[in-house]
């Protein structure tokens, strides 16, 4: 049966009206290529999806687990508590990428010469038992630390490495930061500023990403290919979260970001691509 074209266009655009909206939350990291395939997947599928940042990772989970939205964007895992939270969730991690978590400090401190520190003087300014640059081999400065936001994937991947477990964190009063744009603007305009930040927001230029001094004296710096082969220490996984298998319209926005154009996305953004882990 032929329909007339009048009627076509206005059952193709009753389809639209109701067609699923994709709602997506979670991590400002991982918000820049997925926001970007959002972008295009509108404009060329006419789908329509909605992208947000609320509450960075743990947003993610805590909103797809409460059924408001049908994929997050983490910068973590999901942890056993969050499963034991929503028993009846699937939770289905997807790695799009890979990226690294940097200290970063701003432009004085790195032309003050701090350019690496230790897992232990990092530990001991995260717990104000060192407060000035000068201790760590700077100038003599008050260290202004801005804590990235309990619960934030950044913050989680810093306390892991730094602790073991984000549990044994002891309870700091710093100032907090939320999304990696705040974060980097808090850093590069506070003199003597330290924080914790997605290693590609560190731009060279206004805020620098401190290597890690290990045991051995040996300096890893965050760059793509220690990040790759798993030498620098904060390396962490980027990740779509689903309940189960994603069907329908978050499939199809999965399927992209996997492919070449969505990784070609993934690495536009600073990040690694999948491929290219070793």
């Amino acid at each position: 049966m032929r329909f007339p074209a009048a009627l076509l266009a206005l059952l193709l655009t009753a389809q639209l009206v109701l067609a699923e909206t994709l709602k997506i939350n979670g991590s400002t990291t991982v918000n820049l290529p997925a926001a970007e395939a959002a972008e295009i997947l509108r404009a060329e599928q006419q789908l329509d999806i909605q992208v947000d940042t609320q509450g960075g990772s743990s947003g993610g989970i805590s909103m797809l687990g409460d059924g408001l939205m049908q994929i997050g964007m983490l910068s973590k895992h999901v942890s056993d508590d969050d499963r034991a939270k929503y028993p009846a969730v699937k939770f289905h991690e997807i790695q799009i990428g890979e990226d690294a978590v940097a200290l970063i400090v701003s432009k004085d401190v790195w032309d003050g010469g701090v350019h690496a520190l230790t897992q232990q003087q990092i530990k001991d300014i995260y717990e104000s038992k060192i407060t000035n640059w000068k201790d760590v081999g700077g100038k003599a400065q008050r260290i202004a630390f801005f804590n990235k936001e309990p619960g934030r994937g950044t913050w989680e991947v810093f306390a892991h490495w730094a602790y073991g477990n984000p549990k044994a964190a002891p309870q700091v009063s710093f100032p907090e930061v939320g999304g990696n744009e705040e974060t980097r603007n808090k850093v590069s305009s506070t003199r003597g500023a330290l924080s914790q930040l997605s290693s590609s927001w560190a731009d060279g230029k206004k805020v620098f990403a401190l290597g890690i001094k290990l045991d051995d004296g040996t300096v890893v710096e965050p760059t793509n290919e220690n990040i790759a082969n798993k030498k620098y220490p904060l390396s962490r996984s980027l990740l779509l979260l689903t309940n189960g298998e994603p069907a329908g319209v978050a499939k199809t926005y999965v399927d992209f970001l996997l492919s070449d154009r969505g990784q070609d996305l993934v690495q536009k953004h600073g990040y690694m691509r999948l491929k290219d882990l070793k």
